[in-house]
């Protein structure tokens, strides 16, 4: 009777792991469902915003549309467009500067900072600055 009883207690005990463990093994490996998996992508213009007033400190030297130390932002947009420059080979410390060469030595000091961008942030950086073409 007690090796009956110590069956079955032994029995579910190892069914109760076995189906606890299928269960882990299923949602392993599968995403999660939370808020920030189901909401939109940041747009570009949104993360270089991000960029310009943070981890960039862009915003200590540019404005939108008044010179400050560098260039407004209205001012590089629209001489990029005009001379089909490329903004992020020159934030990689690889291009020449077109907008205000006078400024490059200041510029050149952030190149430490912007050289460790991705490609991705450095578009969405530049997608920020043509976003204020008027």
């Amino acid at each position: 009777m007690k090796k009956t009883v110590l069956s079955i207690v032994f029995v579910g005990l190892l069914f109760a792991v076995s189906c606890k463990k299928e269960n882990s093994e299923e949602s392993f490996g599968k995403p999660e469902t939370t808020t920030e998996t189901t909401t939109k992508a940041q747009k570009p213009e949104d993360l270089g915003a991000d960029i310009f007033a943070g981890k960039g400190a862009c915003v200590n030297c540019h404005k939108p549309d008044v010179k400050l130390v560098g260039p407004s932002l209205q001012d590089i947009a629209k001489i990029y467009k005009e001379k089909n420059g490329d903004m992020v080979t020159f934030l990689k410390g690889e291009g020449e500067p077109i907008v205000d060469p006078t400024q490059y030595a200041v510029m050149k000091a952030n190149f430490p900072v912007t050289k460790t961008f991705s490609d991705e942030e450095l578009k969405a950086l530049e997608a920020y600055v043509y976003s204020h073409l008027k």
